[in-house]
């Protein structure tokens, strides 16, 4: 007999229970698939997302930017991403999280191509706009369908990695524009990325599968089931089973945005939300500032753009490995550990904020303050959907994006105005990121106090649920 499977009876025949055929399954090959699909997604959403900020040093000659349209040109975007998270996750949670990742990266491909076409700020703005919309409405759909299928102890370090597919994106975003812009022009750059995720986009359409979770949570067809269940594990022979369900999982029956949103503040949640949100906020205003306007700030304390470019990559990168290994350590201790990074990185952003720094320890600072934020930001956003049920789980991460996007759009227009004019303001962009990190600390800690109390209540649901008189077979 296999482990999940109920006693058929008469009518129905045997049903699987999927939550304990995934709880019990170790770390497949299919696993391992869906990591490389879902990280090679985040790549090029990272490539093309990034972009601007790697660019915004030619724009801004070229297009004769002034400071105030620099930050609506890098804010451009993270609006767009901030709206998109909330409209992608809830049709993830509707319609799947397949159809919408498959959308979102055709979207991205085609408004990434004609970005490059671009020959007013005006322009620029709309198509990065509108390009957010797609980068921001896969993100909370593609950590859905790798927490839904990741074994215990595995799904936020799942995420982790498959956002190290964003950071290196992120990376390569910088590395891609220093090879191409000498000869192509920053046009050439959104050409050729933009060319590159539609070929993705093709790729996806034979290699993307879709949550087991979802569909049993939904109850779709069993033959739609069967299929990704023996993907898992081929000897469980799935198609001769008519029933597939969830034990671990209440049901949500009303489809609404407002309904699924309500399920994020039942019980411990009440807390464990907004301080998600909080936290993510802190994190994404720290990043996002980082990844704006990072090159700009180095050229302002005396680097060349490509030396900012090839320091803003190499940070990115390494923050988001640096962020794997942390997330690999202390999964299952709780998320206080996750803590250590953004402390740690306080002093750093602190030592250049407050201008202790010499000629010959300012690039090694800047860079450990950089790999430090990007670790944490990791680390903070596999945090974002695990704690909620599948059916709300897109909605879940949506939201959480929906707060970090809205840092993201705060922080180039705040860093436009207050921290761009001269060597001083610059330096005060530091110290506000000495107090983002702060701020990461604080809510990572309360988060791991609840995350004990959510953790209790679910094993006490789960042993009255086991201790409940079960119905006969018929």
């Amino acid at each position: 007999m296999v482990d999940g499977v109920a006693q058929p009876d008469h009518a129905q025949g045997p049903t699987l229970d999927v939550a304990k055929f995934l709880h019990d399954l170790p770390f497949t090959r299919f696993h391992v698939q869906l990591l490389l699909i879902c990280s090679l997604v985040t790549f090029f959403d990272g490539l093309d997302f990034s972009l601007i900020s790697f660019t915004l040093p030619y724009l801004e000659t070229d297009m004769s930017l002034s400071e105030g349209m620099l930050g609506y040109v890098s804010s451009a975007a993270f609006l767009g991403q901030m709206i998109g998270s909330l409209i992608g996750s809830y049709l993830a949670d509707i319609y799947g999280r397949r159809p919408v990742i498959l959308w979102c990266t055709v979207l991205s491909a085609v408004l990434t191509f004609v970005t490059g076409f671009a020959n007013t700020p005006e322009m620029l703005i709309a198509l990065r706009l509108a390009g957010g919309l797609a980068i921001g409405g896969l993100l909370a759909p593609a950590w859905s369908v790798n927490i839904e299928s990741m074994p215990p102890g595995r799904k936020a370090t799942a995420v982790t990695i498959i956002m190290l597919g964003f950071s290196a994106g992120g990376a390569a975003a910088g590395q891609v524009t220093n090879f191409l812009v000498d000869d192509y022009g920053w046009q050439g750059v959104f050409f050729v990325c933009g060319a590159a995720t539609g070929l993705l986009a093709i790729l996806l359409q034979f290699t993307m599968p879709e949550s087991v979770r979802w569909l049993a949570a939904k109850g779709k067809d069993p033959a739609r089931i069967a299929p990704l269940i023996n993907r898992f594990e081929p000897r469980i022979r799935a198609e001769r089973y008519t029933g597939f369900t969830l034990s671990d999982e209440r049901k949500v029956a009303k489809e609404s945005p407002w309904a699924k949103s309500a399920e994020l503040f039942r019980g411990t949640l009440a807390w464990i939300t907004p301080i998600i949100w909080f936290t993510y906020f802190c994190s994404s205003f720290a990043i996002y500032l980082k990844s704006s306007f990072g090159v700009l700030f180095l050229t302002r304390l005396g680097l060349d753009a490509k030396e900012a470019a090839n320091i803003g990559s190499i940070s990115g990168i390494s923050g988001a490995v640096l962020g794997v290994l942390l997330l690999m350590m202390t999964e299952r201790r709780g998320p206080g550990w996750i803590a250590a990074a953004p402390l740690i990185g306080v002093p750093a952003a602190l030592v250049i904020g407050l201008d202790l720094f010499t000629e010959a320890t300012f690039i090694p600072t800047v860079l450990f303050g950089g790999i430090l934020i990007g670790a944490g930001h990791a680390a903070v956003i596999s945090l974002t959907s695990i704690y909620y049920p599948s059916a709300v789980r897109a909605t879940g991460g949506g939201w959480a994006s929906f707060m970090a996007k809205f840092a993201a759009v705060t922080a180039p227009l705040l860093a436009a105005q207050w921290f761009l004019s001269n060597r001083r303001e610059v330096l005060d962009g530091y110290l506000f990121t000495a107090l983002c990190l702060a701020g990461v600390v604080i809510g990572l800690m309360a988060l791991a106090h609840y995350a004990r109390r959510l953790k209790a209540e679910e094993t006490a649901e789960a042993e009255a649920l086991a201790a409940a008189p079960q119905p006969a077979a018929g």
